[in-house]
């Protein structure tokens, strides 16, 4: 009989040896730091030879029970703990009924040890041992590793990892933690997958009522309904059924992370949820972000940061005279928060700031954009839209083109009895009133012709200019520094600086009514997989368009790509994920140097398992693409 956990503990795996282990008094949501750093919730393994099991039982979180999968026993597993320049053989025990595997998100390992089943390695077997025979480590930062089969990762199989550098530090901290953000559900994955295919709003309880205000007027809430979606359609699996949590502890089990007044604490920031992207700030405490997806990057401080699903940001802060800071992890829908508590003493606490008001989608997450900037015009108000038949968007965007709609009088541009584009202020947050009647959600006609057109899409956007200094769904107007892309720069030069060779497009599709997800209308099988194809050392730029109205952190494995941000060809920064903003684009710079089959993928779960997946291929040196 399966043994009950109490947020870490699980039986299953060879290394329980089928006895339950103590829970120590860190993973009860005492003493957490237990003086020594990086040890807030996590066991630890590290040398050239480590051992992990994967096991399941049944898991607790805050009085809540659920099917649970832990490696060494514990959920999050344990950190992984690595050095720049040190080979390791990582021996990997699946005791499951079902196929495991195991993905190190993030480290460049060989193709073969990348760990995704059907792409780079036939997975792990029950009852079998598979070893990562990964050589010397080629970098150093803030990762984290997590299964690649099935939906294991919803159910608890990730945890961190840190590889440090084998000389000095760059960044220098007094204390050094692991801030992971995951979710916790009693449903079993494959039950939630089911649910979201039935109706896609299943788990949004912030649906818009006649009593529901969110500043939309009865005339956007009638746009809304005959586009089929809501406006505060942000996230699809939200608090109804999540517990967020950090380090693997609910919002009531008390996480602490101890620090001395004057002290200076880096906070490695990993999101391993399966569906979430957060809001993470620490109210009266400036935040310093000196690294995202574990490169270094030039300091930047902020309030407050959003943070993708498989992304990371290491923050350094320097809490003062207060005897706690309270770590507030937000939803991005605003349905729920994780908590821990920066702590001078075991116990102490700070105000935990109550959920804001819910964000609701605006013109630009519509791909309707006229700001024709490169940040977009996220004050835009929806207005009176009729997604009717008459003219189509490509019709009415050709009307328009070079021209300043910040400052332009769409009064004047009829488009027949049926279709008027009218705009009653041109400021960015004033377009309040606008008709766009004769404008359709679904011109085709827009996009290339390398992309299939079927019932997979639901929606194209019109003008998806680039978001990348957006600061995320619901954080344009709040009162204080947001972290965006375009404020990142790499703080040692790129390597290569060659300007690319080649342009690619890819469009993010979905039908959100059918819950189907693609990359250019193509839903990925095994069977009829057509990989994306790269000479080696080839240098290409990509453009990313959302085609969907909701945000996609888009993940390649084996590599980092440059962020086309504004800096510096030099300096831009390097992230193995990059969220794609809904009705926008992204553009990154692409050495592609790593030989193999890899794995590219939308890292919202349920989003990948439907069908966001694709595999890149890279020739071997001399050979031909």
């Amino acid at each position: 009989m399966p043994m009950i956990i109490s947020r870490r503990n699980l039986l299953g795996g060879a290394a329980l040896g089928g006895a339950a282990v103590a829970v120590p008094a860190w993973a009860r949501g005492s003493d957490l730091a237990g003086g020594s750093n990086l040890r807030a919730g996590f066991d630890e393994v590290r040398g050239r030879s480590i051992d992990l099991s994967i096991g399941e039982g049944h898991r607790l979180v805050q009085g809540h029970g659920g099917h649970g999968i832990a490696v060494n026993g514990s959920v999050p597993g344990p950190l992984v703990r690595l050095t720049e320049g040190q080979a390791v053989k990582i021996n990997v025990t699946n005791t499951l009924k079902e196929d495991s595997s195991i993905h190190w998100h993030g480290i460049l390992v060989p193709f073969q040890y990348d760990g995704v089943p059907g792409i780079s390695f036939p997975g792990i077997k029950p009852g079998e041992t598979f070893t990562y025979d990964l050589p010397p480590i080629r970098q150093t930062g803030t990762y984290w590793w997590h299964s690649h089969s099935g939906l294991q990762e919803q159910s608890g199989h990730y945890g961190p990892i840190v590889v440090d550098p084998k000389g000095a530090d760059p960044v220098a901290a007094d204390r050094d933690y692991v801030l992971l953000l995951s979710e916790f559900t009693p449903h079993h994955p494959h039950d939630i997958m089911a649910k979201l295919k039935k109706g896609e709003g299943y788990f949004n309880y912030q649906q818009n009522t006649t009593t529901d205000d969110y500043n939309l007027t009865g005339e956007q809430r009638r746009m809304w309904a005959r586009m089929r979606m809501m406006a505060t359609d942000i996230l699809d699996v939200t608090g109804s059924t999540y517990t967020y949590l950090i380090n693997g502890h609910g919002p009531e089990e008390g996480m602490e992370y101890a620090f001395a007044p004057g002290e200076r604490v880096r906070l490695r920031i990993i999101n391993g949820s399966a569906m979430s992207f957060f809001n993470l700030r620490i109210p009266g405490l400036p935040m310093t972000v000196v690294a995202a997806d574990g490169q270094n990057v030039r300091p930047v401080e902020v309030d407050e940061l959003q943070i993708g699903v498989a992304e990371s940001y290491d923050v350094l802060v320097e809490p003062g005279a207060l005897a706690a800071y309270t770590i507030v992890a937000e939803s991005m829908d605003r349905s729920g928060m994780a908590v821990a508590t920066l702590a001078s003493a075991p116990g102490a606490r700070a105000a935990v700031p109550a959920l804001r008001d819910p964000p609701v989608l605006t013109m630009a997450d519509m791909g309707m954009n006229h700001g024709g900037g490169m940040d977009g015009m996220q004050g835009m108000d929806h207005g009176a839209m009729d997604h009717g038949a008459a003219p189509s968007a490509s019709n009415v965007m050709a009307a328009m083109p070079g021209m300043d709609r910040g400052n332009m009088d769409h009064g004047a541009m009829g488009h027949g009895a049926t279709s008027q584009l009218k705009v009653q202020s041109g400021a960015m947050d004033g377009m309040a009133e606008m008709d766009m009647s004769g404008m359709k959600m679904r011109d085709t006609s827009l996009l290339p012709q390398d992309v299939k057109v079927s019932p997979g899409i639901d929606m194209v956007s019109m003008n998806p200019v680039d978001r990348m200094g957006d600061p995320g769904i619901g954080l344009d107007k709040v009162d204080h520094r947001v972290l965006n892309y375009r404020q990142l720069a790499a703080l040692a030069p790129n390597a290569d600086r060659r300007t690319p060779t080649r342009f690619m497009e890819i469009h993010l599709t979905g039908n959100m009514e059918r819950y189907m997800w693609s990359f250019d209308g193509k839903k990925f099988t095994a069977v009829s997989d057509d990989p994306i194809r790269f000479a080696y050392d080839e240098r290409v730029r990509v453009k990313l368009v959302n085609d969907t109205m909701m945000a996609h952190p888009i993940h390649l494995h084996g590599h980092f790509f440059e962020l086309v941000n504004g800096a510096d060809p030099m300096h831009q920064p390097l992230k193995h994920t990059v969220i794609v903003q809904p009705g926008g684009s992204a553009q990154f710079d692409l050495t592609a140097n790593e030989p193999g089959d890899w794995a590219f993928h939308c890292h919202l779960l349920y989003h990948m398992h439907a069908g966001m997946f694709q595999t890149v291929s890279v020739a071997a040196p001399g050979a031909a693409a």
